[in-house]
């Protein structure tokens, strides 16, 4: 048996780091198991990982590498963008369509729930384009700069969501439920206001973090999505359109500081600037699995043409609780 093959994609880059199997090792899942506590300081060390080269081809393969990495997945609730279960935790990548780009996030970063791994799997490859952009979130804190960081921080993010019929996606697919009832819980639960505006009509609000701490390295990060939910992002001539449309106080989605405040807009291209000059990006293989600190590394999505099925896994469940640490919660089945 030969032994693995362990490299990094970019030369002057810490990431992401890549495995590649020795002879009769090409099974993920068991060179994950086999290696569990070299897979988690190299996660920590380089926050991405790639695995190439192993005989990954279905949903059930990638189902048996998220087991191996964390027996604790996190459901899909409380949704931003269309996404279907295809598997045990396993879900599709946002279901946006082809010619539309994907600003870099970091998942969930406007809840205060979030997965500390999120892991891709590439079961058929683009034609062209549809890489999955990744950006070193400690490069986006430096080029974000400190009064920034200090403000997001100090005043937080509010998320402000108007659901209504044929816009944007529905609340019965926000919330997994056609019960109001259940909305209202689930909202209760998790510190979201909500109101029904008419009979059709959906408002909620909820107050987030702007950065937070990462719980092994102390890190601070930049952790929100104001520059993905703020109308800007859909580009001038769209969020005229939607200004027009609903008013500046009825948009689909639209963020603030959590004090109410309105985000300036040299805060939000600063950010937009900090991602886009973090972005590094590399070509899809059949049977890619790439995993990601979520916190470390921020990803996106390229337009692309072709056919193209990325499934993805929300592994090792936080919660922001009452504090500004993350606390681990309860496995999730």
């Amino acid at each position: 048996m030969h032994a693995f093959k362990e490299t990094t994609l970019f030369a002057d880059g810490r990431a992401p780091r890549v495995f590649e199997p020795g002879a009769g090792e090409r099974d993920l899942a068991a060179f994950v198991s086999a290696r569990r506590e070299l897979i988690e300081e190299r996660l920590l060390e380089h926050g991405a990982l790639l695995f190439r080269g192993f005989d990954v081809a279905s949903v059930a393969d990638f189902e048996g590498f998220g087991e191996a990495v964390s027996p604790r997945a996190l459901d899909y609730t409380y949704r931003s963008t269309p996404r279907s279960s295809v598997g045990k935790g396993v879900f599709t990548a946002t279901e946006y369509p082809p010619d539309q780009e994907i600003a870099l996030h970091c998942e969930n970063a406007y809840q205060r729930d979030w997965p500390l791994k999120i892991a891709f799997c590439c079961l058929v490859a683009p034609q062209s384009g549809g890489e999955t952009p990744i950006a070193d979130m400690r490069r986006v804190a430096a080029a974000i700069g400190e009064e920034r960081m200090d403000r997001f921080e100090a005043r937080g993010v509010r998320y402000v969501r108007h659901y209504r019929p044929y816009v944007d996606i529905p609340w019965e697919t926000v919330f997994q439920t056609s019960d109001r009832g259940e909305v209202a819980r689930f909202c209760e639960a998790n510190g979201i206001v909500h109101e029904w505006l008419d009979a059709q009509t959906l408002r909620t609000a909820q107050t987030n973090h702007g950065t937070a701490r990462h719980p092994l390295t102390g890190e601070r990060v930049f952790f929100n999505q104001a520059h993905l939910f703020h109308v800007s992002n859909l580009g001038a001539e769209v969020a005229t359109s939607l200004l027009n449309m609903f008013g500046a106080d009825r948009l689909p989605r639209h963020a603030y500081y959590g004090d109410g405040g309105e985000i300036a807009a040299e805060d939000l291209q600063a950010v937009r600037e900090a991602f886009a000059g973090a972005s590094i990006r590399f070509p899809w293989q059949v049977g890619d699995v790439m995993l990601l600190d979520n916190m470390q590394m921020a990803h996106g999505r390229k337009p692309f043409s072709g056919a193209r099925k990325i499934v993805a896994s929300l592994l090792d469940a936080y919660s922001e609780r009452a504090s500004n640490e993350p606390v681990p919660l309860a496995a999730t089945a």
